[in-house]
C-alpha cells in the first residue's frame, strides 16, 4: 500500500479537516463532530437535502455539498455508513421550516442509518422524506433492489436545483424522482482498490483482465474478461443501458462519464467520444456532457457510464447552477 497518509486509522477525519481548513468559506462541521459536514451558511425557507455514505467515493457524497446541491453529509468510516445521530444533528444543523429530503444511495446500512434519524426528528418535529438513487442496472434486474452508483449525480442536480426554485418538500421529492426514473449506468472496474485499515487491495484482477458490473464497494460484477477497448465498452454498455430504459430516435440525454479514481482524464474523454458518436449513430441526441470523477472508488481504475433522458423540466435542472468546493457550474 503507497499512500499519502498518516495513519490509517486517522484516515478520515485527517482528510476532513483538510476539506474545512481548505474551504471554511462554504463548508462547516456541526456538533462538534468532523463528520457532520453541512454548507456554511444555512439557506432559511429552503428544503434542506442531506446525503451520506461512506468515505473512499470522493466527491460522492460530501463534494455535493453547497450551492445549487445539497445541505449536509453525514460522513462515514471508508465504505461505511455514517451514524443516525449524525443525520440527526445535520438535519436539526440544516433545516429550515421547509422540511428535509434524505437522499442517498440504496445500501442497507445507510437505509438503516437513514431511516432512525427520521425517528429521531420526528420527535423534534422536522419532516422529513427519503429517496434513494438505485441506478445500477448490472446490480439487479430489479429497479428497487439496484444499488446507487454515480447516476445520483443526477438527483442531486435535479433535487438541488427545484429546492432552490422555492419548491416544497414534496416537489423536491418529485424533482429528484424525475431523475431517478429517467436515469442508468453501467461500470467496469480496471484494477481493485486498497482500504487504508486494511492495506490491501479488497478483490483481484488479472494483468490483461477487466471486470464488468463491478460496485464502487468492489461488489462482484456480472463479466471478468479480457480487457476490451474504448470503443467495445462503450457499445457493451449502451446496449445495457439503452435495453433497459429504450430511447427513440431524437429524444435527448445527458451522459455522465465518471472516473473511478484512478483512471486518467484523457481516457474518460476518449469514452466520451466513443459513447456520444454511438448515441448520434442511433438518432440519440446528446444534451449535456459530463466527464470526470463524481464517484470513486478510491484508487480503482475503470470507469462507469451513466445516462439521463432529458426532458424540458429535467434540462432545466441540468442548466442550474452550482458551486461546491468540488463542483463549479456556472
Amino acid at each position: 500500500m503507497k499512500k499519502i497518509i498518516n495513519a490509517p486509522e486517522n484516515y478520515v477525519d485527517d482528510m476532513l479537516k483538510g476539506i474545512y481548513s481548505a474551504h471554511s468559506d462554504q463548508v462547516k462541521y456541526a456538533a462538534g463532530d468532523l463528520r457532520c459536514y453541512c454548507r456554511a451558511e444555512k439557506k432559511p425557507g429552503k428544503v434542506a437535502i442531506i446525503t451520506g455514505g461512506g468515505s473512499g467515493h470522493l466527491p460522492l457524497f460530501l463534494g455535493y455539498v453547497g450551492d445549487g446541491m445539497i445541505d449536509g453529509c453525514g460522513v462515514g468510516g471508508v465504505f461505511q455508513s455514517p451514524s443516525p445521530e449524525q443525520i440527526y444533528n445535520i438535519a436539526k444543523e440544516v433545516a429550515s421550516d421547509a422540511g428535509v429530503l434524505y437522499l442517498y444511495g440504496n445500501y442497507t446500512g445507510d437505509i438503516m442509518t437513514f431511516d432512525m434519524a427520521t425517528d429521531l426528528c420526528d420527535m423534534d418535529d422536522i419532516e422529513c422524506k427519503s429517496i434513494v438513487g438505485a441506478d445500477d442496472v448490472n446490480s439487479h434486474k430489479d429497479p428497487a433492489t439496484r444499488r446507487g452508483v454515480a447516476g445520483i449525480y443526477f438527483m442531486f442536480k435535479a433535487a438541488g436545483a427545484r429546492a432552490d426554485e422555492g419548491g416544497s418538500l414534496d416537489e423536491v421529492l418529485a424533482a429528484a424522482q424525475l431523475a431517478k426514473d429517467n436515469t442508468r449506468t453501467v461500470g467496469f472496474a480496471l484494477t481493485p482498490c486498497i482500504i487504508p485499515e486494511v492495506g490491501h487491495a479488497n478483490f483481484e484482477l488479472k494483468e490483461n483482465e477487466m471486470a464488468r458490473g463491478m460496485g464502487i464497494h468492489g461488489e462482484p460484477g456480472v463479466w471478468n474478461g479480457p480487457l476490451k477497448t474504448s470503443h467495445e465498452i462503450a457499445e457493451e454498455s449502451l446496449n445495457t443501458l439503452l435495453e433497459d430504459m429504450p430511447i427513440a430516435d431524437g429524444e435527448e440525454v445527458s451522459i455522465l462519464i465518471n472516473g473511478l479514481g484512478a483512471t486518467s482524464i484523457e481516457e474518460l474523454y476518449i469514452l466520451s467520444n466513443d459513447v456520444t458518436h454511438l448515441l448520434n449513430s442511433r438518432g440519440i441526441k446528446v444534451y449535456r456532457t459530463i466527464v470526470g470523477e463524481y464517484a470513486t472508488s478510491m484508487e480503482m481504475a475503470g470507469a462507469s457510464i451513466s445516462i439521463c433522458k432529458m426532458n424540458d423540466e429535467l434540462k432545466k435542472y441540468m442548466d442550474h447552477p452550482v458551486n461546491t468546493p468540488f463542483i463549479c457550474q456556472k
